[in-house]
């Protein structure tokens, strides 16, 4: 399982996860919820308290992956796979998105510890 915190203008919205089965769920923290400026981060993905479930990487945060020479440059940098998508965007979009939203992976504390 691999884990991501979603952030809108900087101030985080919620977590994204890929599962053990190979799906993905997004779900809105709850003090996002109880904001009263709470915004959708896409309206694909109004707010609500119960997480998203898709088999595939829900297509808004698909659309902030590079395309073409961009891509593929990425991925020779950083040992991507291409078809990883999920991956690619844990690992490029925590910058320099187009928008307003950007995804930050977040680090196990055990993969830290194997790290050192």
């Amino acid at each position: 399982m691999s884990r991501a915190q979603v952030y809108m203008r900087g101030r985080e919205t919620g977590e994204l996860e890929r599962l053990n089965d190979g799906t993905y769920c997004y779900a809105y923290a709850s003090a996002y919820l109880a904001s009263a400026d709470a915004c959708p981060i896409s309206l694909t993905l109004p707010l609500r308290p119960e997480p998203y479930l898709a088999a595939e990487l829900f297509p808004f945060l698909h659309g902030l992956l590079s395309e073409g020479s961009a891509k593929d440059l990425q991925c020779r940098a950083l040992k991507i796979d291409p078809a990883d998508a999920f991956t690619r965007l844990i690992k490029t979009s925590h910058s320099d998105t187009i928008g307003a939203v950007t995804v930050r992976e977040i680090i196990e504390a055990k993969e830290v510890q194997e790290d050192a």
